[in-house]
């Protein structure tokens, strides 16, 4: 079963690397991004959305920050925080087994 599930997921990352091959080989037309001030980006197609790619990543790991900093902040103070004492168990009562009289 292992050896199946292996071979699934090296198909399905073929699948997609060749997926993503065919997409840049049909995008290599010449395209020219605009930006402020007359300034202007001239570069292959794909080129320009991988590069949109890349700054959309970099834009949600930045986003995500914040939020894995209050969240180590509160780990590190839990962590200093003195626990206490954990609660004794509870007893356990054991019925005596019925008797039927013989």
């Amino acid at each position: 079963m292992k050896r199946v599930l292996w071979l699934l997921r090296w198909l399905l990352k073929a699948a997609v690397f060749f997926t993503l091959l065919a997409f840049a080989l049909n995008n290599q037309q010449e395209a020219d991004i605009h930006f402020f001030f007359g300034t202007r980006w001239h570069a292959p197609m794909v080129l320009i959305v991988l590069a949109a790619f890349a700054l959309g990543l970099a834009v949600g790991a930045l986003g995500m920050v914040p939020r894995w900093w209050r969240q180590r902040r509160a780990a590190a103070l839990a962590r200093r925080l003195p626990t206490a004492e954990p609660a004794p168990p509870e007893p356990v009562i054991h019925a005596e087994p019925t008797r039927h009289g013989l």
